[in-house]
């Protein structure tokens, strides 16, 4: 029996959102395993995974069958019911669709798009309405026990039942509708079964026995209940109470053999299965493309305008003195290269796509929206620089038209473009009116469950202390990709607690077997479809949550470019907004500003700029790590820049690469190449392999590889497919051969290509980026002010990023003056040599707000008190709340009262305007028509006093940062001496740290948790920098939560870990600052200095000495070395240069060596020898 046939028709994947447990590998691969002749998925209301399902199938050798589980409703999709058919508790049943054909695809996917855009309530749904409509082409199952059928059997209407059931075969027609059989164990199944054996008897409805698979295998039945628990929210022990246990451990992929044991008493209903999977012949066509047509003015084809186009670009390039450009190629060499890709552009067919690219950027151009000068490969088209599609000169930065197409493997181009934020919306809404609203949507995207969050996920579920599994998770590396196998065989102590921590061992088992699968769906940040006809005539539709607009498709951009048609990238990138908003301040002061596409590339002033690593606002570069680097290699050219941009990250990182590269700038190391002929290629890189374009042209010229070929080797190797690597080097080998090259060097070369080509990056892109780059460190050395205003405004928004470049800006010397009804604009502004804060920033003032006061302060030139101001602005726009705001800010500052009297007269001052503009409207003028000139003599309400911290609380309230002052200023000196780092170093440590932190408590929240119903703590706490997360453990909360009071100058100890950009401390102590000296100076292990090399004279050295002979104690004292851009060397000073700790000490030592340069240590310090980095 083990040998007769059986096709599962419904199942669940990974696209079943937090339901399905099915990861698509591993279901093909087990389907092959027990000699499937197909397979069908019936995810929950969509079609995620039909695409990647097929695919995956037809390459195993099964049949794949598409279909989905919709949700019916039990009238109209448009009503909100509230109760499913029966008296049900759900406003939906079941129904099993699959395709049978192509007819049967395209209504699968108007009724799941209808689904999510019309019947959407709780779940997708769609009507009966809608399946007379669109059923042709399409089988229909009645589905589990939440099929509409089942559901009436369940609640004893048996004559509902068969009603439905004769429906449902009247609108699929005979032989298109099948009664569905499932024995999963469950309690109510055996009777639903056998009344509808008797319903199939009396009707002649054929049965069809599925098992509702949602699991692979039996044992993954604890872990699908726990992903069950994620999706709701719950715990296994609150799901288990709740009684929804709606599945069994048998609905995993039951082999032939097991339901022909289960259903054998009924083989027509296995036989059915082998019998419907015949029919579903429906297959995704993967050969076409299909792109929006563009049309071309009468008398010319797409061929022939797209050279037009081309070479009109190519002379307006040559006009703007291409030719005259340091660096520049011949004309020669600019006719051969735009002949030669204008004429592959010709043959792969893909004219029509650079025209379509060519118009919207053009759109967007001749609006004034700022587009970026190139992103990924599609800069190395020399075309596309002719066109205007991108800004770089290819031939100038050697960058090559094969690594964005390669001509000899033709494959759907991808030129991705940067808009400036403000106008990316335009761009796509000029796209979608162009080409038809219905035939342009934007892709659906797909998160992971990753093995940190599947770890989280699971514990929260397994009711795990929240601390436990917080330090579980963090033992996780940080890799790219890294699995929870790999990680413990990676870190030790997670294997440690995985051997002997039985919790901690069913908390990763299970995160075992959930990671990888798909989590949630959101909209791609940037990805659009073009379609030549409507969308849903070739893939369905789905609505997010973020309301009526949120659109997408259901398959994600890979299918869709699989599928054939047309997605750009339409990216919003901040940057470019920046550099126009900067442009206009600059204009708008009366200068002349600058052309960036026309700057000069070896401009000092920017070069410096790069070198002191002074870089905060600069794109790409503003990493604490990128600026060592910087001020490591002090970059002399564009090309540094290229280099760096291409080298900073973690495979080149830590394969040293940087650090040889900057040896060998400095002449440190000896500039060497694997063989000579590569000398031409490797020149620029200084013999480092960098790009992925330098392994392309070492194949093209030493083994004579096309460029095309050379692509190939380079896909290879980025693959790090060994198969393909072997064949690559045998043909690598040969050509060598032929060209005399010695074949010990060219093995030996190949494998260097192999080491340092794995880590390659494309130099397109990177040349592209480094020029935005290059841009912005213009402006900001050029035009400081106006750049960092742009800067904030552009950040207005974010708290963190404002505190972050209003530091800088202080470290420029820039001031930032406080907001002023009279002086601000809606964004940040320049004044003078400093910048003026924007109303638009202050919290709780929207942009109508702002329009009304600018709008006021243009007809009447300043305001004089708060009681005109309230008389001349719209008072519904400027309500109680924003006046609030404005006093508290500092905003209302100009009227000369102070801000507790402006705050208690608000009310007065709203009361005197209303009466004002309800006689202005009623025409109580003067005598001639006009209002009374008469001073109004309005008296400020007294108000009591505000003390500095509440004045400073309130400031920050409505600013989100203190401005005018800030409550650890009166603390610095003891922060300098407790704390080991500012909240900003925080963000660029590299691993878990203990740290010791000061900053005010900005917020403080006491919650208990749900698993053993402990206190725990989570702070926030911010200095003049930065700010952040602090979390207090139940046992450290008991202790120090007295400690804590909203803005309240706080040192926390703890552990330091950086988690997705986010900084967060585990605390261990909290002390309050004013009693650190009381508190932490007895528990002082040591005295650190900081001295900078070159005060590290023999005569310095002996006053230091002196110095501290004068407080001789048994403290140890050390030094750090400080050298910008080296390690720093720490010593241990020896026994006679021991102190005794103490504010006059403190004093004394802060005079030799300036302030923050002296530091007390709380724990044992490493001596001589120990470096870390400045």
């Amino acid at each position: 029996m083990t040998d007769r046939p059986f096709v599962h028709l419904h199942l669940h994947t990974q696209y079943s959102l937090l339901d399905g447990a099915c990861r698509l590998d591993d279901l093909v691969e087990q389907a092959v395993a027990q000699k499937a002749p197909a397979l069908g998925i019936t995810d929950h209301g969509n079609l995620f995974g039909a695409v990647k399902f097929f695919k995956k199938a037809s390459k195993a050798g099964l049949r794949p069958v598409i279909g989905c589980e919709a949700y019916l409703a039990p009238n109209s999709r448009f009503d909100q019911d509230t109760m499913a058919p029966g008296g049900g508790k759900r406003p939906y049943s079941h129904l099993i669709l699959l395709c049978e054909n192509e007819k049967g695809y395209h209504n699968l996917c108007r009724l799941a798009t209808a689904a999510f855009l019309e019947g959407f309530q709780y779940k997708p749904r769609i009507d009966k309405e809608l399946l007379r409509e669109h059923h042709e082409g399409l089988i229909c199952l009645s589905a589990c026990l939440g099929g509409e059928v089942p559901q009436h059997l369940l609640r004893g209407r048996p004559e509902e039942a068969l009603r439905s059931a004769l429906e449902f075969r009247e609108i699929f027609g005979e032989g298109n509708f099948f009664l569905e059989l499932q024995d999963q164990g469950l309690p109510e199944q055996a009777e639903v079964n056998r009344q509808l054996v008797e319903m199939s008897r009396e009707t002649g409805i054929p049965l069809v026995a599925t098992n509702d698979v949602h699991f692979l295998k039996k044992d993954d039945f604890e872990a699908h209940n726990i992903l069950l628990c994620i999706q709701t929210k719950t715990t296994r022990e609150e799901r288990k109470r709740s009684g929804k246990m709606a599945y069994s451990p048998e609905h995993y992929l039951k082999s032939p053999a097991e339901m022909w044991e289960r259903f054998g008493h009924l083989p027509q209903a296995l036989e059915n299965t082998l019998a419907i999977a015949k029919r579903c012949h429906f297959a995704f066509d993967m050969g076409s493309k299909h792109y929006p047509v563009f049309r071309v003015p009468e008398g010319e084809t797409l061929n022939s305008y797209f050279v037009k186009v081309a070479r009109e670009g190519f002379d307006r390039r040559l006009a703007q003195g291409l030719l005259g450009r340091a660096g520049a190629h011949s004309r020669e060499d600019y006719e051969e290269r735009l002949h030669r890709e204008l004429e592959l552009i010709q043959k792969m067919d893909l004219a029509g796509y650079f025209l379509i690219v060519w118009d919207f950027i053009r759109y967007a151009k001749d609006r004034g929206i700022p587009v970026g000068p190139g992103r990924g490969s599609a800069a190395g088209s020399f075309v596309s620089y002719c066109m205007g599609i991108t800004d770089i000169d290819p031939l100038k930065y050697g960058l090559l038209f094969e690594r964005f197409l390669n001509p000899e493997r033709i494959s759907m181009p991808d030129i991705d473009i940067d808009f400036c934020i403000r106008g990316r919306g335009q761009v796509i809404e000029y796209v979608t009116e162009k080409y038809g609203r219905e035939n342009v949507a934007q892709i659906i995207t797909f998160g992971e469950m990753k093995a940190r969050l599947a770890i989280r996920d699971v514990g929260r579920a397994l009711a795990v202390p929240l601390d436990k599994v917080d330090r579980v998770a963090k033992l996780v590396p940080e890799e790219l990709g890294v699995t929870i196998e790999g990680a413990l065989s990676l870190a030790p102590q997670l294997k440690s607690l995985h051997e002997t921590d039985a919790e901690v061992r069913e908390v990763l088992e299970i995160a075992k077997r959930l990671e990888g699968l798909t989590r949630h769906a959101s909209t791609h940040a940037a990805g659009v479809v073009i379609a030549p006809r409507p969308i849903t005539e070739f893939l369905p539709l789905h609505r997010g949550s973020g309301g009526k607009e949120d659109i997408t498709t259901q398959y994600s951009k890979d299918e869709i470019e699989a599928l054939g048609l047309l997605k750009m990238d339409f990216l919003g990138l901040r940057t470019l907004t920046i550099l126009d908003d900067a442009l206009q301040l600059i204009r708008r002061s009366g200068q002349e500003p600058p052309d960036l596409s026309a700057i000069p590339l070896d401009d000092e002033a920017t070069l410096a700029l790069f070198g002191r690593g002074d870089t905060d606002g600069v794109f790409q570069f503003e990493s604490g790590g990128m600026k060592d680097i910087l001020r490591r290699l002090k970059p002399q050219r564009f090309e540094d820049l290229i280099v760096l941009n291409a080298l900073y990250r973690p495979g080149p990182l830590d394969a040293g690469m940087i650090t040889e590269y900057i040896a060998r700038a400095h002449g440190r190391n000896k500039v060497t190449y694997p063989v000579p002929e590569v000398e031409p290629i490797l020149k620029e890189t200084l013999g480092v392999i960098v790009y992925q374009e330098q392994v392309m042209l070492i194949a093209h010229r030493l083994a004579g590889f096309t460029l095309g070929q050379a692509d190939t080797l380079r896909k290879a190797m980025a693959k790090k497919d060994s198969a393909a690597m072997q064949h690559q080097r045998e043909l690598f080998l040969a050509g060598c051969k032929e060209r005399h090259v010695d074949p010990k060097k060219a093995s030996e070369l190949f494998d260097n290509m192999e080491t340092f080509g794995r880590y390659g990056f494309n130099k397109s892109h990177s040349a592209a980026y480094a020029l935005v780059a290059f841009q912005t460190a213009f402006l900001k050395a050029h035009f400081p002010i106006h750049f960092m205003a742009a800067m904030l405004s552009a950040w207005a928004e974010n708290t963190d990023e404002i505190l972050k470049y209003m530091n800088s800006s202080r470290e420029m010397g820039i001031r930032l003056l406080p907001p002023d009804v009279n002086r601000s604009e809606e964004s940040f502004s320049i004044e003078g040599e400093a910048i003026r804060y924007g109303l638009s920033a202050i919290k709780n003032v929207g942009l109508s707000s702002v329009e009304a006061i600018l709008e006021a302060r243009r007809r009447v030139g300043s305001f004089s008190d708060l009681f005109q101001f309230c008389r001349e602005v719209d008072r519904f726009h400027v309500n109680k709340r924003v006046l609030e705001n404005l006093v508290q800010s500092g905003a209302m500052d100009c009227f000369g009262a102070p801000r507790w009297d402006l705050f208690a007269s608000i009310e007065a001052a709203m009361s005197g305007a209303a009466r004002s503009q309800t006689d202005k409207a009623r025409g109580q003028a003067g005598l001639f028509g006009e209002e009374e000139a008469a001073p109004q003599t309005e008296a400020y309400v007294k108000g009591e006093p505000w003390r500095d911290m509440e004045k400073f609380s309130r400031e920050k309230e409505s600013l989100g940062f203190y401005l005018s002052g800030h409550p650890l200023m009166e603390r610095e000196e003891a922060l300098r001496r407790y704390a080991s780092h500012s909240l900003s170093e925080l963000s660029t440590l590299s691993e878990p740290t203990e740290v010791t932190v000061g900053g005010v408590v900005s917020a403080w929240h006491q919650r208990k948790s749900k698993s053993k119903g402990e206190m725990y703590g989570l702070l926030t706490i911010e200095d003049l920098e930065a700010r952040a997360e602090v979390l207090l453990f139940s046992d450290t909360y008991q202790a120090y939560h007295e400690r804590i009071v909203k803005d309240r100058p706080l040192l926390v100890a703890g552990r330091a870990t950086r988690e997705e950009q986010k900084v967060k401390i585990i605390a261990t102590a909290v002390v309050p600052l004013d009693q650190a000296d009381a508190e932490l100076e007895p528990k002082a292990v040591g005295l650190l200095l900081r001295v900078p090399s070159t005060l590290c004279e023999e005569d310095w050295l002996m006053e230091l000495e002196g110095l501290l002979g004068r407080h001789k104690g048994k403290l140890p004292v050390y030094m750090d070395v400080v050298e910008p851009g080296r390690a720093v060397t720490r010593l241990l000073l020896g026994n006679l240069c021991q102190v005794s700790a103490g504010a006059e000490l403190m004093a004394d030592l802060e005079a030799a060596l300036g302030r923050g340069r002296v530091q007390y240590l709380f724990r044992p310090v490493n001596g001589s020898g120990r470096e870390r980095r400045a």
